[in-house]
């Protein structure tokens, strides 16, 4: 359990991620629950696993009870509200709490939970400013990965694969690294990533490739360990396209992307689908590249640059407490 950091605090979704009474699965530490949103709006989650034979209550729907929903097992039709209880056939009654549910903390349509430990570290506040200032473009790229959360972490940080795990479509060259600041749980790095371009044929025949800068200026904000931030700046608008992490299981790590927008032009808001779709080749390629590692491999080489992953390995042996080395640079 502690490779999983108990006490941090995990985003499991958007209320847009949830269609209203349609029940959807939801891990985290190694546990299975079922996730819901009713008419008005309110989310409710419970184990997944029904107490009568353990059929997985994602499986089943909801139907309208009380002012609210129910979830309803697919294997008997037994509902359960909220709190676990249900009404046995044949009776009149309403039983004790036989699930217990999962605290939750509701932030305008952000969900997070604790996974029912005691909180060592604050929900970070930067996605409610994020919301306030930008509009919210969608999500995308919702895809579990057999990787512990460490090695997650780690690919994340990593600034100096870009041009080679990123470099189909972005056609990134070179990574030239220009500052990191260090504050605890929180960081930034600023770096640029020069691209090959693209020939006028290539435009032609995938006309999305237009939108890609000749020069990508990174921004990555940090605030470990369930959120990268990349901030952004174009002619037509800037974009806040946000990283989220949730550990699923010791070896299975949770990943999305919530992308927000600042339009300076109206066409800006035209392109969010396209500018979503960039954002899932990232996580797909970055899926990709991790089922394709030797995990006990030694390290014989260290290259420059690998601040923000020195940054994730001392936050992460250290947890939840902070401890020098500052790594500003």
């Amino acid at each position: 359990m502690p490779s999983m950091l108990p006490g941090a605090p995990w985003l499991l979704a958007h209320k847009s991620m949830l269609r209203v009474d349609q029940p959807r699965k939801i891990s985290l530490y190694g546990e299975d629950y079922v996730l819901w949103k009713d008419a008005a709006g309110a989310i409710q989650a419970l184990p997944n696993a029904c107490p009568h034979m353990g059929a997985m209550l994602s499986a089943g729907w909801c139907e309208p009870q009380n002012g609210t929903s129910a979830v309803v097992c697919p294997f008997h039709a037994l509902k359960f509200d909220g709190a676990g209880c249900t009404v046995l056939p044949g009776t009149n009654q309403t039983t004790l709490s036989l699930l217990k549910p999962l605290e939750l903390i509701i932030q305008g349509d952000l969900i997070w939970s604790y996974g029912g430990y005691e909180p060592k570290v604050p929900i970070p506040d930067v996605l409610n400013q994020i919301a306030k200032n930008y509009y919210f473009v969608g999500h995308t790229a919702d895809l579990t990965v057999e990787t512990d959360l460490l090695t997650m972490l780690l690919n994340m940080h990593d600034y100096n694969h870009q041009n080679g795990t990123h470099r189909d479509l972005f056609r990134i060259t070179d990574i030239e690294f220009h500052q990191f600041l260090d504050h605890g749980h929180c960081s930034h790095a600023f770096y640029d990533m020069p691209t090959a371009p693209y020939s006028l044929l290539e435009k032609l025949k995938q006309p999305s490739v237009m939108l890609l800068p000749s020069l990508i200026k990174a921004h990555l904000e940090n605030h470990f360990p369930s959120l990268v931030i990349f901030h952004g700046e174009m002619p037509l608008g800037k974009a806040a396209q946000c990283h989220i992490f949730v550990p699923e299981a010791e070896n299975r790590t949770r990943t999305y992307i919530l992308l927000f927008g600042q339009a300076k032009h109206p066409v800006f808001k035209l392109l969010g689908s396209t500018y979503l779709k960039f954002g899932k080749v990232v996580v797909d390629q970055d899926a990709d590249i991790l089922g394709k590692i030797y995990p006990d491999t030694p390290r014989k080489i260290k290259l420059n640059n690998e601040v923000g992953m020195d940054w994730v390995r001392r936050n992460f042996e250290s947890f939840p407490a902070v401890v020098e080395p500052n790594l500003s640079k």
